[in-house]
């Protein structure tokens, strides 16, 4: 859901790059190996920038294979670290190989909170909302019959590869289908945020007001719900069905979607290649996105609307502040009771 949003950034004033984050910025020496506590994944500038401009200062750490765009990695005397791989599954896979490649950081220990902002389900959050993900669900591998030519008693054009019909669970031949995460950490997390307040604005109120039906038109809450990835970003109440019932299909109807973004099974499956080689440890991966905009419009809008107009929902700049809300509580207990963390999520 994140690539539209680029083209918004100079008129939102948020167009930031990496080089640039803040004042207090230093190089660390090229011998350096770091060992950060928590590894904020960030996709672009803006993601970037709300932990920048809160958790400094910070001391830059070029790594070689990362975007030209978002070149260092930035770490703060807390040893918290952030690093943007740049948009979409291409730039997030490559990104995260490329950090943990460079053998510029000790990450068996660490921690790591992908925070972004994503598309969200009316019927299970509103623009603002942030989820906790449990499960994480690819739904741009699916075949696609053209929607033209979509069979008769089919609800839609989407079945999962090398099946029958559109209510088959797939092989999961790409063993990138979907990901589960550790849920010590996901309950960790949610209970830190759960009762904090989130940012608001009038723009966003008046977008949820089109909405008949809770909670798209409440104000926005810390969720537990689930992910879906994949690089179209799309509009439509057909498709977000779709996802609904493409979640429940290969989580056995354990899962619950509620946000659309691009990158985080391919970021999750390069943090897997790490841990294959002990470089990682996939038990301390926790993901967090915010609703931005609506994935489907309200009654009588178009979906061509909805996405044409994303904008004027009124959920960026909410979304961004609500990451660093609901996602710090955690990154500062981490980092500031280290002794209890270092060996895992306590009380696991």
């Amino acid at each position: 859901m994140l690539a539209r949003i680029a083209a918004s950034l100079c008129a939102l004033g948020l167009a930031t790059t990496a080089t640039a984050s803040a004042p207090a910025q230093q190089k660390a020496p090229a011998t350096d190996i770091r060992a950060p506590k928590v590894m904020i994944i960030t996709m672009f500038a803006p993601e970037r920038q709300v932990w920048i401009d809160n958790l400094g200062p910070w001391r830059d750490v070029r790594v070689p294979g990362l975007p030209a765009d978002y070149p260092n990695v930035s770490c703060n005397r807390a040893a918290v670290c952030v690093m943007t791989t740049g948009m979409g599954h291409a730039n997030a896979a490559a990104s995260t190989m490329a950090l943990w490649m460079s053998r510029k950081f000790d990450l068996s220990r660490t921690y790591f909170l992908v925070a972004g902002i994503a598309g969200i389900n009316p019927e299970q959050g509103t623009v603002g909302s942030v989820g906790w993900a449990r499960y994480l669900v690819d739904f741009g591998i699916q075949w696609e019959i053209d929607a033209r030519e979509i069979p008769a008693d089919w609800e839609g054009g989407y079945l999962g590869i090398n099946t029958k019909s559109p209510n088959d669970k797939p092989p999961l031949d790409y063993r990138t289908e979907v990901f589960r995460l550790d849920e010590a950490l996901l309950r960790v997390a949610y209970n830190l945020s759960r009762d904090k307040v989130l940012s608001d604005s009038d723009e966003a109120r008046a977008a949820r007001a089109h909405f008949p039906n809770p909670p798209a038109n409440q104000p926005p809450t810390v969720l537990q719900c689930d992910t879906a990835a994949g690089d179209t970003w799309f509009s439509g109440t057909l498709l977000g069905q779709r996802a609904t019932k493409w979640t429940q299909i290969l989580t056995d109807g354990k899962g619950v979607y509620c946000t659309t973004q691009q990158e985080d099974n391919a970021t999750v499956e390069a943090l897997v290649r790490g841990a294959s080689m002990h470089l990682v440890d996939l038990r301390r991966v926790a993901v967090l996105r915010a609703g931005s905009d609506f994935d489907r419009p309200y009654p009588g809008q178009t979906a061509a609307d909805n996405l044409l107009n994303y904008q004027a929902q009124g959920g960026f700049l909410i979304s961004l502040q609500n990451l660093f809300i609901a996602g710090n509580p955690l990154v500062q207990t981490i980092s500031g009771d280290w002794a209890n963390w270092q060996r895992g999520v306590p009380g696991r």
